[in-house]
């Protein structure tokens, strides 16, 4: 099982980082997975992840995780209870990537690794707080086979073309910024409605982030 190199090491720093913002405990046991069946030859910093206790936690965590992540309003209690992990975790981990080699790299990688977890949960919550506003329950489900999809194949990509992950990342960001500024209206909604409830005061409501509209609306004024 060969060494990884530079570049894959610094893609998979990217990768821990960003997709433990989205799904933690499927990035700590993919990893430790990978690196127990010799699949990937972890880092010296990252073989505490390969440890059977570790992966049996993880394990255990993802299992509730992936059906919890499904079902509309818990969904979105489950990212605030996490708030407070995810993002520290990716820093570490992105960290343990370089942790043994170079005190320098593994504070950049924390850096970066914070950052990319900071970000990819706020996607993750802002959207799914919108997503959320939606009555019917499929866009919910949808949303999370798809992160369910994109981690691992993201972990894959860092590891087989490190290059090619990079520029994906980089386009991934672009698009995340793009759908936190866009989904962000609706939670404020979402938070002033619970501030309302809260103070004794009627509740507004709040309008759905995505509908649909027929085109034989009785406000259409053709006739």
């Amino acid at each position: 099982m060969p060494s990884l190199d530079t570049a894959q090491l610094i893609a998979l720093a990217g990768a821990l980082g960003w997709a433990s913002g989205v799904r933690l405990y499927l990035v700590v046991f993919l990893t430790g997975l990978a690196g127990t069946l010799g699949w990937l030859a972890l880092p010296p910093g990252l073989h505490l992840l390969a440890n059977p206790v570790v992966l049996g936690a993880s394990g255990f965590m993802l299992f509730i995780e992936f059906f919890a992540d499904k079902i509309p309003g818990l969904d979105s209690l489950w990212d605030v209870v996490h708030s407070v992990i995810r993002i520290p975790a990716g820093a570490a981990l992105a960290a343990g990537v370089f942790s043994a080699d170079s005190g320098v790299m593994a504070l950049v990688a924390a850096l970066l690794g914070g950052t990319l977890a900071a970000t990819s949960f706020a996607t993750k919550a802002t959207t799914r707080a919108a997503i959320n506003t939606s009555p019917e329950p499929f866009s919910n489900v949808g949303a999370s086979l798809l992160e369910d999809g994109l981690v691992p194949a993201g972990l894959w990509l860092a590891i087989a073309h490190p290059l090619w992950f990079v520029v994906l990342l980089a386009l991934v960001l672009a698009l995340s910024v793009w759908l936190i500024i866009l989904c962000w209206r609706f939670l404020r909604q979402l938070l002033t409605r619970v501030a309302r409830i809260f103070g004794g005061q009627p509740d507004p409501g709040v309008m759905p982030a995505f509908t649909l509209k027929s085109p034989f609306s009785k406000s259409d004024k053709h006739v």
